[in-house]
């Protein structure tokens, strides 16, 4: 392995880096990130670093590559061999070591890997802070040094943080769990396994190739494994996990899916009234159910934009108790340190079901009815999709539509909103439609669709 000055500047995306294995990302590329990185973090009085990586075929060449990197730039590293991403902050936090490398492509297609990383305090690096990085690695103006690694198990004090933030009632559940062949097959049981729950895995075999489906639990052609699971075995609930294990997707007991949104107003309904702080965040994607139901209740919300880095952080800052996003994150500061955890955000689902006799469906009783589409997306060229979105922006304005723009553009009107975004994590336009009527859901949807796809050329 060897310096390259061969970097695709659009893996440098909006929070973390991505790319194919090894068209964007080979052994080269990755040790040139490790330098940069390396050399990078000293100007944050960084002297050691966490690395973890998840299951992917390629974490180890792209692993060995970033490490080697990070360590002839005279940093150390703290080894953490496969986990979680869950796993990794928690490392970080246990240990007051702020900045790490995760190797792992999240949800993405099994041939592409990436690196989340963060450089301080600040958490994973996000926006303008990894264009900066980009800049800096283009430079190659790199430090030479003989960093050392050690190798540390966070496995155990991982398991012993949710003994310790959990509190199950009498009520014994029935659930079956998919991690999809993804990295928490690696912790999954040994998590579950400590409650008084009834529990069956599927798709339990740590395998980078995906072979049952798709690792992104929060699309619901996903989850029809683990729908028809729940309905053979009358389970209560299913919960399904992604590749990286921070994101969670909800089955109830008639084999529906519960979106995150529901799943939020599911826990809002829980823990409201007991914290100090009633204020909770969501992101653009999400329905209207948590604003009407965080006001009835007599709560405050913040409606903020996309991303995992920028959501995590906002709830941090504003130290609010929860906050979360439509793809799956979440993140308790209630009774847990606010990283996101799938394992953990299904174990407070089963915490509230084993203290109650609702179903898993009748939690959502009385919240307001809304037609929604999935989260929708088209494909569009990482050079041209930001114009895209500001032409749908300049066309918002000429009609006077009230919006936010915090994030894309998310037009509202007295009865539904109408979100197009681009993404940070891929060559995608996205978006999402939600009315009170099916046929304002289908007027909304014809009048963006055509205007993304009259713009969404070359």
């Amino acid at each position: 392995m060897q310096l390259t000055k061969e970097i695709n500047k659009y893996i440098f995306r909006g929070y973390d880096i991505r790319g194919k294995y090894p068209s964007d990302l080979n052994e080269d590329v990755a040790y040139t990130i490790g330098r940069s990185y390396g050399t990078y973090i000293k100007r944050f009085n960084q002297t050691k670093c966490v690395v973890g990586h998840d299951n992917r075929y390629s974490y180890k060449e792209l692993t060995d590559a970033v490490v080697k990197g990070i360590t002839d730039s005279g940093m150390d590293v703290l080894y953490l061999d496969l986990v979680t991403t869950p796993m990794y902050y928690y490392a970080q936090i246990k240990l007051n070591l702020p900045a790490g490398v995760m190797v792992t492509a999240s949800h993405n297609p099994k041939d592409e890997n990436g690196f989340k990383f963060s450089f301080d305090e600040r958490g994973n690096a996000k926006g303008e802070m990894i264009q900066e990085f980009l800049r800096f690695t283009l430079e190659q103006n790199f430090d030479s040094g003989n960093g050392k690694v050690e190798n540390y198990d966070i496995r155990n004090e991982y398991i012993e943080l949710f003994k310790k933030s959990l509190d199950f009632g009498e009520r014994r559940i029935k659930v079956v769990l998919d991690p999809g062949n993804g990295t928490t097959t690696s912790i999954l049981e040994d998590v579950y396994k400590n409650f008084p729950i009834d529990y069956e895995i599927i798709c339990k075999e740590s395998d980078p190739t995906f072979p049952n489906h798709h690792p992104d639990p929060c699309v619901e052609k996903n989850l029809d494994m683990l729908k028809q699971k729940v309905l053979e075995t009358k389970a209560d609930v299913g919960l399904g996990f992604d590749g990286d294990g921070d994101r969670l997707g909800v089955i109830d007991e008639n084999g529906n899916y519960i979106a995150t949104d529901k799943y939020m107003v599911i826990i809002i309904r829980d823990i409201i009234n007991k914290v100090t702080n009633k204020k909770f965040l969501y992101d653009v994607k999400c329905s209207k159910i948590i604003e009407d139901e965080v006001k009835k209740l007599g709560g405050e919300t913040i409606c903020y934009r996309t991303g995992n880095s920028y959501t995590k952080a906002k709830v941090k800052e504003e130290d609010l108790p929860f906050g979360g996003e439509l793809s799956g994150h979440v993140y308790f500061r209630d009774r847990w340190p606010g990283f996101d955890s799938g394992l953990y955000a299904g174990l407070r689902l089963l915490e509230i079901l084993s203290k109650t006799t609702k179903t898993t469906s009748e939690l959502l009783d009385g919240i307001t009815p809304y037609y929604a589409t999935e989260e929708l997306k088209f494909a569009s060229s990482d050079d041209i999709k930001a114009s895209v979105v500001d032409k749908v922006i300049t066309y918002c304005k000429a009609k006077n539509y009230q919006i936010n723009t915090i994030d894309g553009v998310r037009a509202t009107f007295p009865d539904g909103w109408a979100l197009v975004r681009y993404s940070n994590t891929g060559p995608n336009i996205t978006a999402r439609f939600e009315a009170t009527t099916v046929e304002r859901l289908e007027s909304l949807k014809k009048e963006f669709i055509d205007l993304i796809n009259e713009n969404n050329v070359k």
